[in-house]
């Protein structure tokens, strides 16, 4: 489900909304929010900070795990988790790239899948919807990150029973998306890092992905075909032998794992 500004997410399965909330209510919960939020980040180094926000948003919000992707040509950057089963899903997203966090990026909106077992939730996304119930995981929620304009990412939420969010849970779960943009942006990029004799930018949280793209360059050597293709290969492999593609970029890395040409 898309969750627009006019759209009621109180309707979901599995929500206990109340009544109506109306602004100062929610401009209350997003100070007690901000509070601990702020708590949360409190002497965290700043390559910390996405890995803490994923912590505070499980504290905040009913659900059982929180990851952090950003947005990137071929597969999205995972960043942080809250948990290695977290990393996990968004490990599965990343290799089938489809799923709630891939239908955000593309609506530049919430999108809450309340019930991955059943209904319109488990059609729209299938193979995901098996995996990821196969997983321990009954819905999910991506909120995006950055702009209507510009969606730079997605804050990922998984839950282990149906259910939807209410007005307050999404108010608050914008809220920690937003501040977790602000402190991706925050981070030193190349140069300025550089000057002040810091980390780069993202230095360490993309690990993962340089891995999938070593592979991807390995696989490009081998079957003389560029990135793209290379990568669908990779991802092709993955879900052809039951792993994520970080799994199968590890095959290939270390030579367990090779392409021949047909």
């Amino acid at each position: 489900m898309v969750v627009r500004p006019r759209d009621d997410p109180r309707g979901a399965p599995g929500g206990d909304p109340g009544p109506r909330r109306t602004g100062s209510d929610l401009d209350l919960d997003g100070i007690q929010a901000a509070d601990v939020i702020a708590r949360g980040v409190r002497g965290a180094e700043p390559g910390e900070v996405p890995g803490r926000l994923c912590e505070v948003a499980v504290e905040l919000l009913p659900v059982d795990g929180a990851s952090v992707s950003l947005r990137s040509d071929g597969m999205p950057v995972q960043l942080s988790a809250s948990s290695a089963h977290a990393a996990h899903l968004a490990q599965i997203q990343a290799t089938l790239g489809d799923g709630p966090c891939q239908s955000a990026v593309e609506d530049g909106a919430p999108v809450l899948a309340c019930d991955l077992t059943t209904g319109r939730d488990a059609g729209r996304w299938p193979v995901f919807a098996q995996q990821a119930t196969e997983a321990g995981v009954r819905a999910v929620y991506a909120v995006p990150l950055g702009s209507d304009a510009v969606c730079v990412g997605t804050l990922d939420l998984y839950r282990d029973s149906p259910g939807g969010l209410t007005d307050r849970q999404l108010h608050v779960a914008r809220l920690v998306a937003g501040v977790m943009t602000v402190a991706l942006m925050a981070l030193p990029r190349e140069a300025e890092a550089e000057w002040r004799d810091e980390e780069p930018w993202l230095s360490g949280l993309g690990a993962d992905h340089e891995e999938v793209y070593q592979a991807v360059g390995m696989i490009m050597a081998q079957l003389g075909m560029n990135a793209d293709d290379a990568l669908a290969r990779l991802r092709a492999d993955a879900f052809a032998r039951g792993c994520t593609a970080l799994d199968a970029a590890r095959d290939v890395i270390a030579h367990r794992r090779r392409f021949e040409r047909h």
